[in-house]
């Protein structure tokens, strides 16, 4: 059964953004799969929640089924996503579903995964269980639009960001403070919900960043580094450097002698020759595709002013965060000026997608 959008209840429709909520908890954690959230109800009371388990597993269909202790017989489900039909390193949803007494399902689309797409409709349906399509079915298409992106594309969802000042700095010697504390911690909820994060050797040697996530309790997902470094110029006191390995720390270089080769070596350091293009600057197609075969799908960029203008004119980042700070900067010393908002408008075609204020800070978000 599908339902027209209008006629979906009030309640529906709450119960459905809650599900939204959860699987929002777990946004960019989840590994190859998609992050999905699941509720449960019987007789207009929620009976129990689920959320898909870090790095993809379990499903949060499975979780909510398991975790309730009550009778599911004549219960709706309410998901985020279709329910997987196919046996992976888990059984399918559909079975778990059919099993356990539920008599109605709704959810907003349909999976892009053709191992998935449409079939659970079809499972469902044959077993007796009414299932209701469309239910905030835009809200939906624009959560997974990084998971129909890397399994459309085979690509990693990219996210760019930089922070300028009130004169439009992106660096001042004397001064390098751009933005308060509070943007300074949406910087980490962006580490937070990425697997890597990539800079290139210049940002590294100039700045000795550390590109983790500092938010209380969640230290532990910080991003897997990534460097561009042609030739291999990184400076090894660096703290990426000193910190680092083969899980956590990868280099994309093009030339470099053996001996340099061994030293980043000896620090147990992924190093991936890659190749350059006409204006010897790195294929970033190649390193995109290099990186999805290695497992990442959301990568952060932050990268300087050279790095962030080359990806923009090449429609790089799928969507972009302009940090536009209230500190002016000194330009007694060297400094760097962001002169790109033209650019950064024409290729977002002014699609912004969030304006926010963190107290005089305030964030924009592009995407295309």
């Amino acid at each position: 059964m599908s339902t027209k959008k209008d006629k979906f209840t009030s309640q529906d429709k709450q119960i459905m953004k809650l599900a939204f909520n959860l699987a929002s908890s777990r946004k960019g954690l989840t590994g190859n799969n998609p992050s999905v959230g699941c509720v449960i109800t019987r007789k207009n009371k929620i009976i129990s929640i689920g959320r898909t388990g870090f790095n993809g597993r379990p499903h949060a269909e499975y979780n909510a089924i398991k975790d309730c202790h009550e009778n599911l017989n004549g219960s709706k489900m309410y998901v985020t996503l279709e329910p997987c039909n196919h046996y992976g390193k888990t059984p399918p949803c559909t079975k778990k579903i059919i099993k356990s007494g539920i008599t109605k399902i709704y959810y907003p689309i349909d999976d892009i995964d053709k191992k998935v797409r449409g079939k659970s409709f079809k499972i469902l349906t044959n077993s007796k269980i009414k299932v209701y399509r469309g239910l905030l079915k835009s809200v939906s298409k624009d959560f997974y639009r990084s998971y129909n992106i890397n399994r459309k594309n085979k690509l990693p969802y990219v996210t760019g960001k930089i922070a300028v000042s009130k004169n439009n700095l992106i660096y001042s010697n004397l001064d390098r403070k751009i933005t308060n504390e509070q943007s300074d911690k949406f910087t980490h909820l962006l580490r937070y919900k990425n697997d890597s994060i990539l800079i290139t050797y210049k940002t590294l040697n100039k700045d000795n960043p550390k590109l983790n996530c500092r938010l209380k309790g969640l230290e532990s997902f910080s991003p897997k580094r990534i460097i561009l470094d042609n030739k291999l110029n990184s400076k090894l006191n660096r703290y990426i450097i000193t910190s680092a390995n083969k899980k956590n720390t990868i280099i994309f270089y093009n030339e470099a002698s053996k001996a340099t080769i061994l030293n980043f070596k000896k620090k147990k350091i992924l190093l991936i020759k890659s190749r350059l293009d006409k204006n010897k600057n790195f294929d970033f197609q190649d390193i995109l595709k290099k990186l999805f075969k290695m497992g990442c799908r959301n990568l952060l960029i932050e990268g300087g002013g050279i790095l962030t203008n080359n990806l923009l004119k090449k429609r790089v980042f799928n969507e972009f965060y302009l940090y536009k700070g209230q500190r002016v900067l000194s330009k007694l010393s060297d400094y760097l000026k962001f002169e790109d908002f033209d650019l950064l408008r024409e290729k977002y075609k002014k699609k912004i997608s969030l304006n926010l204020r963190l107290g005089r800070d305030k964030i924009t978000l592009f995407k295309r």
